[in-house]
């Protein structure tokens, strides 16, 4: 099981991804794209890098909506799985300003 992060850490994580919300000892955002299909080319580069590290958020699509959340249910809590997967999520080129 992963160590939760600390209280210095959740600032830090919070302060590197502001446009990321933190809830219920989870990271949630939700990105908007021109239309489906960029939602799902977006949905896939994010399972690609989920399967890689072996940590899988939770996936909403909504047309060209998708909404991740993030965390590790294991821990109940954000551990360094997270701050892993948001880092990478966070250099997609998402086209969507959002």
């Amino acid at each position: 099981m992963r160590d939760p992060l600390t209280s210095d850490e959740l600032v830090t994580l919070t302060d590197d991804h502001s446009d990321w919300l933190i809830e219920s000892n989870a990271m949630t955002r939700t990105f908007t794209f021109e239309d489906f299909s960029a939602a799902m080319g977006f949905v896939t580069r994010v399972a690609l890098a989920a399967e890689k590290i072996d940590h899988h958020p939770d996936i909403d699509v909504r047309w060209n909506k998708v909404t991740l959340l993030v965390t590790t249910h294991s821990a109940g809590s954000l551990t360094e799985l997270d701050r892993n997967l948001v880092d990478t999520i966070d250099t997609f080129d998402t086209g969507s300003g959002s």
